[in-house]
């Protein structure tokens, strides 16, 4: 893959450019603040697989590389971003899921870069369009909706979580041990239970039932 990076720490920037290669990725552009990073893609694009971006990053430090990807998206829909973050931020994970045309979207806690497998895996799933978000956040979105959530059973949580952390019906039935069969069993409950339309696409199922819990 090409990607495009912007993080403004140089030490995991160079960390972050020589694992990506040792997976065979090549980091077109590694850049250390938004506007640098919104001018590598305007330089490098169409030929960006991926951009891999920090939330906080110079001047102020705040979120101007979630901007700055916010930005890249409504620019460039088709346009795959994994921001990464020090900490848990539900606006900031909402913003960007709310971001371009819904998919092709990250969002993961910098913690989660030390699982190196993890962290490539997930670069490319979103870089083929697909949806992840971390663990982390999920468990801090669910715990924000008490009422439509009690009427799901302990067993449709824990399918809820993996299904919003972008996980396959094969990869959700290999985790809890069950069939593939139950798994699509528990997930029409809960888009049932959720006032959700069953859907095909996995993503964007994903997207509503993250979309749902945000509201």
């Amino acid at each position: 893959m090409r990607v495009v990076l912007a993080e403004d720490s140089v030490l995991l920037r160079d960390g972050l450019t020589a694992l990506l290669a040792r997976f065979g990725h090549r980091v077109v552009a590694a850049v250390g603040d938004a506007g640098a990073l919104l001018a590598a893609v305007d330089r490098h694009a169409p030929g960006i697989d991926v951009v891999v971006t920090d939330v906080r990053m110079p001047p102020a430090f705040q979120d101007e590389g979630l901007h700055a990807a916010v930005r890249l998206r409504a620019d460039r829909p088709g346009l795959p971003v994994l921001v990464l973050s020090q900490y848990v931020q539900r606006a900031y994970a909402a913003e960007l899921l709310d971001s371009g045309d819904g998919t092709g979207v990250g969002y993961l806690l910098k913690d989660r870069v030390g699982q190196v497998e993890e962290f490539v895996d997930a670069l490319a799933e979103v870089a083929s369009g697909g949806t992840v978000v971390d663990p982390e956040v999920v468990r801090r979105l669910l715990s924000r909706r008490r009422d439509p959530l009690s009427r799901l059973t302990p067993r449709e949580r824990e399918v809820l979580a993996l299904v919003a952390e972008g996980k396959s019906n094969g990869a959700i039935a290999r985790a809890l041990v069950v069939s593939e069969a139950a798994v699509g069993k528990h997930i029409g409950g809960i888009l049932t239970k959720l006032d959700l339309p069953p859907a095909e696409d996995t993503h964007r199922r994903v997207l509503a039932v993250l979309a749902y819990l945000r509201s």
